[in-house]
C-alpha cells in the first residue's frame, strides 16, 4: 500500500511497514499541507497522531482507503465524512493506557504538592520553604473517577497503591464490577463529584459527554478539591469550570483544554494558562516512548492486516448491526457469473444489499454458499426467480 505518515511516527513502526512492503512517505504535515500530500501522493492509508483530517481534505484524497489514528482518540478526524466516501478508521486503543495514567498521578501530588510554583519560584530566585510546607497530602483521601475503562481501573489501581479510596461512576460499571475492583459505586458523575476529594475525568469524548463536567458538576465538587482532566477539552465546560476556580478553591491539572493548538508549537492562547489554580501541560498524556512503541506497533498490525485480509481492526466507522430486514441464503456452483446474475435478480427486484459473505467448499465440485442481507420486501417469487439461475443448487429467505 501507498501509507502517508503525516505525524511522528517510532522509526521501528516505519520499517516494520516498509519490510512488510509498503511504500511508506513519511511528511510532518501541517494541516494546511496534508491535504496536497494526500494528493500528491495517491495516498491508500495515513496515519496520524495530532494533525486533523478534514472533510476538505477526505475530498480531494479518491484514492485514500484508510485513516488510522495512532492512539485512542480520533475526535481530530471527520469521522462522519470518511464514512460518506467509504473510507475505514481505525484507531489504536489501550496502549497508551499506562502512561495517561502515570500523567493523572503526577498531577494529583503536583497540585497537592504544588511541584509547579516551587519550580517557578526557585528559578526566579526566591525562597518561600514555609509557603510551600503545608500540603495536605494525598493517603486517606477519595479519588472520584469519572469513566472505568482502562485508564481509569490504572488510576484506581495506582491510587489505591498509594492509599487513597476510590468512588466511580461509568456507563458500563456495575455495583458488582466496583465491588470486585475494590472502588465504591455511584449512580452518576455529579455523586462521584459530591463525594471525592480529587475528581478526574477518563471518558471518551462524543456527543454524550459533550460538557460532561459542566456547572452542576462543578457545583456539586466539595470547596478546594482538585480537578484532573487527560481526556479531551470538549467533556469539560470551561466556563463553569473557570467560576468553580474563582469561586470555590478549585485547584485544576489539566492535560486538555478547548481551542487546543493543532500545530507542534506556537502561540497558547486560551483563558486558563495565567490562572493561578491550574496546572497545564501540553497534551503529553500518551507521550512516553513506551507508549509510543506500543501504538505504533498496533498502528502497523491494522495496516498490514488491512493489506492482507481487507479486515480492519479496531474500525471504528463500521456499523455493529446494519439495518438489513431479511437474510438471503445461495447455494450454488462456484463458477464465473454465478453470483452476479443472483444479484442482478436482487437489482431488479429493488433490494439493498447490506451484507454480504461468499464460502467456498473443499471437493472437486467446489460448491459455495452466499449470504446477502439486504433492505426491503422481497417478492413472493424470489427463491423462484433464484433457482432458476443456472448453478444456482437452492434458495432459502428468511425475516432477521
Amino acid at each position: 500500500m501507498r501509507i502517508l505518515i503525516a505525524d511522528k511516527l517510532p522509526e521501528s513502526s516505519i520499517k516494520a511497514l516498509q519490510e512488510s512492503g509498503h511504500r511508506v512517505a513519511v511528511n510532518i504535515c501541517s494541516n494546511d499541507a496534508l491535504q496536497e500530500a494526500l494528493t500528491r501522493h495517491s495516498i491508500e492509508a495515513l496515519v496520524v497522531r495530532s494533525t486533523k483530517v478534514t472533510r476538505r481534505m477526505l475530498e480531494s484524497a479518491s484514492s485514500l482507503e484508510l485513516i488510522v489514528r495512532a492512539g485512542a482518540g480520533y475526535d481530530s478526524i471527520d469521522v462522519e465524512a470518511a464514512s460518506e466516501r467509504g473510507i475505514f478508521v481505525a484507531n489504536c486503543p489501550g496502549r497508551n493506557s499506562s502512561a495517561v495514567a502515570e500523567l493523572t498521578i503526577g498531577l494529583m501530588i503536583s497540585l497537592d504538592r504544588r511541584i509547579a510554583d516551587n519550580v517557578s519560584e526557585a528559578r526566579a530566585g526566591r525562597w518561600e520553604k514555609s509557603k510551600y510546607a503545608k500540603a495536605q497530602g494525598l493517603k486517606g483521601r477519595v479519588l472520584g473517577i469519572v469513566g472505568m475503562g482502562q485508564i481509569g481501573r490504572l488510576v484506581a489501581q495506582m491510587a489505591q497503591g498509594m492509599g487513597l479510596s476510590v468512588v466511580a461512576w461509568s456507563r458500563s460499571l456495575t455495583p458488582e464490577d466496583a465491588v470486585a475492583l475494590g472502588v465504591t459505586y455511584a449512580d452518576s458523575p455529579v455523586e462521584v463529584a459530591s463525594q471525592a476529594d480529587i475528581v478526574s475525568l477518563h471518558v471518551a469524548a462524543t456527543p454524550q459527554t459533550y460538557h460532561l463536567a459542566d456547572a452542576d458538576f462543578f457545583s456539586a465538587m466539595k470547596p478546594g478539591a482538585f480537578f484532573i482532566n487527560t481526556t479531551r477539552g470538549s467533556v469539560v465546560d470551561e466556563n463553569a469550570l473557570l467560576a468553580a476556580l474563582d469561586n470555590k478553591g478549585i485547584r485544576a491539572g489539566l492535560d486538555v483544554f478547548a481551542g487546543e493548538p493543532s500545530y507542534k508549537q506556537g502561540a497558547l492562547e486560551t483563558s486558563l494558562r495565567n490562572h493561578q489554580s491550574v496546572y497545564l501541560t501540553h497534551h503529553i498524556g500518551a507521550s512516553t516512548m513506551q507508549a509510543q512503541e506500543a501504538t505504533g506497533a498496533e498502528a502497523v498490525r491494522v495496516i498490514n492486516t488491512y493489506a492482507s485480509s481487507s479486515v480492519v481492526p479496531n474500525c471504528v466507522n463500521i456499523a455493529v448491526q446494519s439495518s438489513a430486514t431479511h437474510l438471503l441464503t445461495v447455494r450454488h456452483l462456484d463458477k464465473v457469473g454465478v453470483l452476479a446474475k443472483v444479484l442482478d435478480v436482487v437489482r431488479k427486484c429493488n433490494l439493498n444489499v447490506q451484507e454480504m459473505e461468499n464460502q467456498v467448499f473443499t471437493g472437486p465440485r467446489h460448491a459455495a454458499v452466499a449470504r446477502i442481507r439486504f433492505v426491503g420486501t422481497p417478492p413472493e417469487e424470489l427463491p423462484n426467480l433464484l433457482e432458476g439461475i443456472q448453478d444456482v443448487l437452492s434458495v432459502s429467505q428468511i425475516k432477521i
